[in-house]
């Protein structure tokens, strides 16, 4: 596990108080709904006014910003989320379900990667892209674009539980000619402290041909109206995880989980297998033991290809060699430390000609005591 360093010190002192005072300055809790908390203080549902939405102009050079009426829906009115004051990135609060809770009596990690795809989606609506779950632009759309997921990077340092309440901040940003990067940062509304940070990377894809495409000036012009001034990374620290490659699993895999089917439920608005429930195949094929004794510390994962409705998957797992000398004993045998953390290596492919789906690579740590 990477060390936190003094980026997650400063960020977890931050405005938690603040979050806290904000979310229970109510006098009606409700727990079933997601989005459940009306402010009972002057900025009711009533009176509440919609964002400020930025449109490009034809003066590339100027990136002016021009304000247009916007009426918020009733999920807006009800969503915690908040744009910043400089509205470079956005912030949601959620609370944790009994149904969003595993095995640990804490959220999956499938919870956590869907609430960050969800402040994602939640975060182009709020800035008036699109609503109808692809967070297109409006070049994008008239162009049959759409976002595809290319990497994901997750680290979890403390996992929520039943009731715990998290605030989530994510932000845009330009990543090279070809795509886009979003990052997030995970707190524990309660106390502030950050529980998680994660990153992704997005290219853009034709919807009809299914071929990337780059992201075109006036796509460009659309969203960088939104991207923070200045480079901010949620994983500033030189070597970090998140740049990691990831080597394939080579055969014999050790660990195997073959012929799994996507159901009607794992598709998503695109018609192609959701990016979540990859992450649920790839965990699939762990060994028991490891699920029994540890939690999952981070993850990574490649994705190469698209998943149909009608394919069929084959999840498979190996331990990965140990490359650092320092973690090796002096015969070169691994450790037996208990807190060494164990590193996987993972790869789903089709069954029935072997192409790679994605490569992934989790790392776990003992579990905590639990009281």
């Amino acid at each position: 596990m990477l060390s936190r360093g003094s980026f997650l010190k400063n960020a977890a002192i931050g405005d938690h108080n603040q979050c806290t005072k904000r979310f229970f300055n109510s006098n009606s809790v409700s727990i079933g709904c997601r989005k459940p908390v009306i402010s009972s203080s002057s900025s009711s549902v009533g009176v509440r006014s919609g964002p400020v939405l930025a449109v490009a102009t034809n003066e590339r050079e100027s990136k002016s910003k021009q304000q247009v009426s916007y009426e918020p829906s009733l999920a807006d009115r009800l969503r915690l989320g908040t744009m910043s004051e400089d509205g470079m990135s956005y912030k949601e609060k959620f609370i944790v379900r009994c149904y969003e809770v595993g095995v640990n009596k804490t959220v999956t990690v499938e919870t956590i990667a869907n609430l960050l795809q969800e402040v994602g989606c939640n975060h182009a609506q709020s800035v008036g892209f699109s609503t109808d779950g692809f967070a297109t632009t409006h070049s994008m759309r008239k162009l049959h674009l759409i976002w595809v997921t290319a990497r994901m990077y997750i680290e979890i340092y403390k996992y929520p539980a039943w009731s715990d309440v998290v605030e989530i901040e994510t932000w845009c940003q330009s990543e090279g000619r070809i795509g886009t990067r979003r990052d997030w940062i995970l707190k524990d509304c309660a106390t502030g402290e950050v529980i998680g940070r994660a990153t992704s990377k997005w290219l853009m894809m034709n919807q009809d041909t299914r071929r990337l495409q780059k992201v075109t000036d006036e796509v460009r012009d659309e969203l960088e109206l939104y991207f923070p001034k200045e480079l901010r990374l949620a994983f500033p620290e030189e070597n970090n995880g998140s740049l990691k490659k990831i080597p394939k699993l080579e055969d014999p895999a050790e660990y195997s989980k073959l012929g799994l089917v996507p159901r009607r439920a794992d598709l998503d608005m695109n018609q192609h297998v959701n990016n979540v429930t990859y992450i649920g195949w790839v965990l699939e094929s762990m060994p028991q033991e490891i699920i029994d004794t540890h939690e999952l510390g981070t993850i990574t994962i490649d994705y190469r290809r698209e998943c149909q409705h009608d394919d069929v998957v084959d999840s498979l797992t190996s331990v990965e060699p140990i490359e650092d000398t320092d973690a090796l004993g002096a015969n070169g045998s691994a450790t037996a430390a208990k807190d060494v953390n164990k590193s996987f290596l993972h790869l789903l492919r089709l069954s029935s000609d072997g192409l790679e789906i994605n490569r992934c690579r989790t790392e776990w740590r003992k579990k905590p005591s639990r009281k």
